[in-house]
C-alpha cells in the first residue's frame, strides 16, 4: 500500500493526518474488515486471499458458512477459525453472497464479496480562471471497480534554508474543499498570484491508498474564461465592414493592474480559413469582409502580461455586412430625398433619382491616422521647399542690386590709413 509515509519529508502536517485517515478507511488490512461502503459488503483483490467475518457475531464464536442458494457446507465450526471464513486465491466466480449461522441457528448473517484492485496514483491538473482563485480536478489512472474516495489538501511551497525545508504555520497545509462535496474537483480561494503551491490528492478505496503531489503556480496555470456577450453588427452604407463587440468574462474581476487582451477571428460562410486580428479594447471593426456573405466571428482572451495561456474560443456569432453600397457622409441638417421602394413585379414609371447618389469609388480600408501622417509630411516638405525658394530669391536680388551701384568699392582698410602716411610716399 502506497502512502505519504513512504515519500519525502514534504508530506507532513495535515498530509500525514489525511493519510492516517485513509489508512483507517482501508478495511482489507484488518482481520475482520469493517463496512466500507454499503452495509454487509466486504472487498478483496483477485488472486489474493480474503477473510470474511460473520456480521453480528462476536469474535471466537463458532459458525457454519454456506454459499447463498447452495446447501453445501463451505466451512464448519470445527475449522478453528471462529466466525471468519477464509477464501484463498479468489476469482470473479467467488463474488456473491455468503451466509453464516451459529450452532444453535439463533444468529446468522449475510456477507457480500466484491472484488477489485487497489488505487493507483490519480491524474491531477489545475487551472486558474482569475488571479486569486484556482481549482484542481483529478481522475483515477486505473479502474479499481471499488468504492473510491479522495482526500485533498494544499500548502504554499517553502523556501529551502540552512536546515532544509522550513515550515511555518502560515504555509499550511490546509484542506482543499471539494466543490461540490464528493466531486472530482477542489477549489483554493484567496491564493497569491506570485506564490507556488503544492497540491496533495490521495485516492482511497477498501484495498489501499495512493497519493499524487503536484506543484502549481498561478502564473503558469492561468487561463481565463472566454469573453461573453459577443455581438456582430453590420455598418450601414459599408458593404465590407462588420462591427464586433464583447465583454469581459464574469469570472474575471476587472481591475487596473490585471486586464485582459483579446484576439478575434472571422471567416466568411463556406470558408475554412480564419483571419486573425488582435483588437485594442472591447470592439473591432472588420474592414475586409466579403460583401453579401454571412461571417462567423469568435474571440478569446489572455492576461495582458501574457501569463498563462489563451482562453478557449467564445461561441461563434454571425453577422452579414450591409447590402447597400458605400454612401457619402451627410452633413448635419442636410435634407435627403430617398428613393421609394418599388415592387419590381408592378410596371410603374421610373421614380425620381435620389439627390444623394452612391459613391462608385471602392472603400478605402486604410487607417485615418495614415491620412494625417501623409498630410503632415506633405506640409513639412512644402514649408521646406518654400523656405529654400525664398532664400534663393533673396540671394539673387542682393547680388543684382550690388552690381548696379558702380565700380567696386575699395577694401574696408583703405579709408582707415591716409595715403600720405604710407611708407615711401612723396611729400607734396
Amino acid at each position: 500500500m502506497r502512502s505519504c509515509f513512504q515519500m519525502s519529508s514534504s508530506c507532513s502536517g495535515l498530509s500525514r493526518v489525511l493519510v492516517a485517515v485513509a489508512t483507517a478507511l482501508v478495511s482489507a488490512s484488518s482481520p475482520c474488515p469493517q463496512a466500507w461502503g454499503p452495509q454487509g459488503v466486504q472487498y478483496g483483490q483477485p488472486g489474493k486471499s480474503v477473510l470474511l467475518c460473520c456480521p453480528g457475531v462476536t469474535a471466537g464464536a463458532l459458525v457454519s458458512w454456506f454459499r447463498d442458494g447452495e446447501p453445501r457446507l463451505l466451512q464448519g465450526p470445527d475449522s478453528g477459525l471462529g466466525h471468519a471464513l477464509v477464501l484463498t486465491h479468489v476469482g470473479h466466480t467467488d463474488e456473491g453472497n455468503y451466509i453464516c449461522r451459529t450452532l444453535d441457528g439463533a444468529l446468522w448473517g449475510m456477507v457480500t464479496l466484491q472484488l477489485g484492485y487497489p488505487p493507483a496514483r490519480p491524474v491531477v491538473s489545475c487551472q486558474a480562471t482569475d488571479y486569486e482563485n484556482f481549482s484542481c480536478t483529478w481522475s483515477s489512472s486505473q479502474v479499481s471497480g471499488l468504492p473510491t474516495r479522495y482526500l485533498t489538501s494544499y500548502r504554499k511551497k517553502t523556501i529551502p534554508g540552512a536546515d532544509g525545508q522550513r515550515m511555518s504555520p502560515s504555509t499550511g497545509p490546509w484542506p482543499c474543499p471539494q466543490d461540490p462535496v464528493g466531486a472530482a474537483r477542489c477549489v483554493v480561494h484567496g491564493a497569491e498570484f506570485w506564490s507556488q503551491y503544492r497540491i496533495n490528492v490521495t485516492e482511497v478505496n477498501p484495498l489501499g491508498a495512493s497519493t499524487r503531489l503536484l506543484d502549481v503556480s498561478l502564473q503558469n496555470i492561468l487561463r481565463p474564461d472566454p469573453p461573453q456577450g459577443l455581438r456582430v453588427e453590420s455598418v450601414p452604407g459599408y458593404p465590407r465592414r462588420l462591427r464586433a463587440s464583447w465583454t469581459y468574462p464574469a469570472s474575471w474581476p476587472r481591475q487596473p493592474h490585471f486586464l485582459l487582451k483579446f484576439r478575434l477571428q472571422y471567416r466568411p460562410a463556406q470558408h475554412l480559413a480564419w483571419s486573425t486580428v488582435e483588437p485594442v479594447g472591447l470592439e473591432e471593426v472588420i474592414t475586409d469582409a466579403v460583401a453579401g456573405l454571412p461571417h462567423a466571428v469568435r474571440v478569446s482572451a489572455r492576461d495582458f502580461l501574457d501569463a498563462g495561456t489563451w482562453s478557449a474560443w467564445s461561441p461563434e456569432a454571425w453577422g452579414t455586412p450591409s447590402a447597400g453600397p458605400l454612401t457619402k457622409e451627410i452633413a448635419p441638417g442636410t435634407q435627403v430625398h430617398t428613393q421609394p421602394e418599388v415592387d419590381p413585379r408592378v410596371d410603374s414609371p421610373a421614380p425620381p433619382r435620389s439627390s444623394l447618389q452612391p459613391d462608385p469609388r471602392p472603400l478605402d480600408h486604410r487607417d485615418p491616422l495614415e491620412y494625417v501622417a501623409v498630410l503632415v509630411s506633405l506640409g513639412i516638405l512644402s514649408f521646406l521647399g518654400l523656405a529654400a525658394g525664398a532664400l534663393a530669391v533673396g540671394l539673387w536680388l542682393r547680388l543684382r542690386w550690388s552690381g548696379k551701384d558702380g565700380p567696386p568699392k575699395p577694401g574696408f582698410l583703405a579709408p582707415m590709413i591716409p595715403v600720405d602716411k604710407l611708407p615711401g610716399a612723396p611729400n607734396l
